[in-house]
């Protein structure tokens, strides 16, 4: 072929490709349709996996309890077992306690402010078991034949025997979720006893160490 009718040819289809590729028109970014994001939504984790997940995770044992000045003539101990407790801060000296919302310890505490924790021994088992009862008897009668001594600083009972103890001051308090979550002051702290490893609770059991 020529080459002026190669040229020709050429053009030729620049100007057909021209005509059928339209060019896009520039466009404002007000003139943009907003873009929609779709976020999906994290599911939620079936009660009894996140039980069973928890479970795993070993805990020490407290008894937790306190001092209803209110409930009759010469007031009431008040005691719960528990594992959801922790240390939260060395300067000043505080730390958690989970409570059930609604519970007993947890309308105590939103009126009381002084509070105990007896950490538990693993000899400790059944008064760790008695104060965690379900339909239990009465607070009253569930210190009939515990050795306890009432503390200095909040006058709560506190566990004879027990591998240490603190006496706490309610700072805050924090609902979250189903529960409360009480943070204390430490006023004193004390360990009594030297002997004897501490109770655990490991997959719905009092465990020890050995």
């Amino acid at each position: 072929m020529p080459l002026r009718a190669l040229a020709a040819s050429v053009e030729g289809v620049s100007q057909t490709a021209s005509r059928t590729i339209p060019q896009p028109s520039p466009e404002s970014p007000a003139d943009r349709p907003a873009e929609t994001v779709t976020v999906p939504h994290p599911g939620t984790v079936h009660p009894d996996e996140f039980r069973a997940a928890l479970a795993r995770l070993a805990a020490g044992v407290v008894l937790v309890t306190a001092h209803d000045p209110e409930e009759g003539p010469d007031g009431e101990d008040v005691g719960m077992t528990a594992t959801a407790f922790m240390s939260v801060s060395l300067e000043p000296p505080l730390v958690l306690i989970s409570l059930r919302e609604n519970s007993r310890m947890d309308e105590l505490l939103e009126r009381q402010p002084l509070w105990a924790v007896s950490m538990l021994s693993q000899s400790q088992r059944h008064i760790a078991g008695r104060f965690a009862m379900r339909g239990r008897i009465s607070d009253r009668l569930l210190f009939e034949d515990i050795a306890y001594y009432r503390g200095e600083q909040s006058g709560a009972p506190i566990l004879g025997g027990a591998l240490a103890v603190l006496e706490c001051r309610t700072e805050q308090r924090v609902v979250a979720g189903d529960h409360t979550l009480v943070i204390g002051r430490v006023l004193s702290a004390r360990t009594p006893s030297a002997d004897g490893g501490p109770l655990l609770y490991f997959r719905g059991r009092y465990q020890s160490l050995t």
